[in-house]
């Protein structure tokens, strides 16, 4: 395998071409660079008006991961280099990465993302912008930024605010991990295909005669996907009545969110952000799904919890393109501020797990800190022109 963080092939396929795309760091998870990013944006531009690429496929090197997120410790560094800011690698990292999402959600071709393994923040970001979107029995989806003072960002404020009833905010606020089934429920994932038919997948987009019409060809898409994930739908089922040990590995795992819906739209029916927070850390339940929502959130930053609920509802109708134009101010903000720094301390760096949040409930957080979030810290958004 090539050392190139992000490899790209041309594959001919009957007619046409089908483009690759596999990020290639399993070292580290395939966590995102600024590099990284780079390349992707200057090679979707460049197939966007290439007539030979009709369609694109990206994937992940290794088996452990499509892509664990963003390269975090490196955004650490920028952020205590210069606190208070400007902190100019992580800032140009995020406007840059935003880009590149908007990029995706708005690519005319279709896009296929065989999203495997751990699928987290900007590997979420990464996925959920592409039109064809698999998961596979082993898929593990999160966005837990509240442990780290951030917000699920890379497009999160759009797709978790077109999740069913209130999931996308009680995702958001608990980092829960979700899975193959969850992600096809809450519509960031498209369809199920077992992970052992990755190559039949291949071997058939390779094998179209792709045409010039963009519809047609995520049509052409469509048709080469749906057999594959009957199939895995039906083995799934079939193995799951027959209840047998010798199960194979590609079942579709068991549904979260669907069956605690009616939970979740409780626990987050609060009058205020507090009254929400207050609903998820204080439930008492003997589910372990649940139970450990409730304590990430309980152990997350408050200042974070009232960031992220505040950005989800103040954005709920915006367009795609004005949440990425929030995003961008409100991360801004806050990789400027000492909160984010010390998540990221006690989570990744001394891995102490015993942050220092500068307050210890949300109540604690005056109106005018919160607000500050949400001002704009330049006089130009740097996505105004997305």
């Amino acid at each position: 395998m090539s050392e190139t963080p992000v490899i790209f092939a041309e594959l001919p396929a009957a007619s046409g071409k089908l483009g690759r795309v596999t990020l290639n760091v399993a070292a580290t998870l395939n966590s995102l660079t600024l590099e990284m990013v780079d390349l992707l944006q200057a090679q979707l531009d460049a197939w966007r008006d290439d007539d030979d690429i009709a369609a694109i496929f990206i994937d992940g090197a290794g088996e452990k991961a499509f892509c664990a997120g963003g390269d975090v410790q490196a955004l650490y560094r920028s952020a205590i280099t210069t606190p208070g800011g400007p902190c100019d690698y992580a800032e140009d990292f995020f406007a840059r990465e935003y880009r590149m999402n908007y990029s995706l959600h708005t690519y005319p071709k279709p896009i296929v993302c065989w999203g495997h393994g751990i699928v987290m923040g900007g590997g979420l970001g990464v996925m959920a912008g592409c039109s064809h979107r698999i998961v596979t029995e082993k898929t593990r989806i999160a966005m837990p930024e509240v442990t780290i003072a951030l917000f699920p960002d890379v497009g999160g404020t759009w797709f978790l605010n077109h999740m069913p009833g209130r999931t996308g905010l009680f995702l958001a606020l608990t980092g829960a991990s979700i899975n193959a089934a969850d992600a096809i429920y809450t519509g960031i994932a498209d369809r199920f295909i077992a992970s052992e038919r990755k190559a039949e997948v291949l071997d058939h987009l390779l094998q179209q005669h792709w045409e010039g019409s963009a519809a047609a060809n995520h049509a052409r898409v469509r048709h080469v996907l749906r057999p594959f994930a009957e199939q895995s739908a039906e083995q799934s089922a079939e193995q799951s009545a027959e209840q047998s040990a010798k199960q194979s590995h590609a079942q579709l795992p068991a549904a979260q969110v669907e069956p605690h819906l009616a939970t979740i739209n409780t626990l987050c029916d609060g009058d205020d952000a507090h009254a929400i927070i207050d609903n998820i850390v204080s439930l008492q339940t003997d589910d372990p799904w649940l139970a450990k929502g409730s304590e990430s959130l309980a152990h997350g930053s408050p200042l974070a919890a009232l960031w992220i609920a505040r950005q989800l509802r103040e954005l709920r109708l915006a367009s795609l393109k004005e949440c990425f134009q929030s995003e961008i101010l409100l991360v801004t903000n806050i990789v400027r501020h000492p909160e984010f720094a010390e998540g990221v301390r006690a989570l990744l760096i001394d891995k102490d797990r015993n942050p220092r949040w500068q307050y210890r409930a949300s109540r604690d957080v005056p109106a005018d800190v919160l607000d500050a979030f949400f001002s704009a810290p330049w006089d130009s958004n740097p996505l105004a022109d997305l």
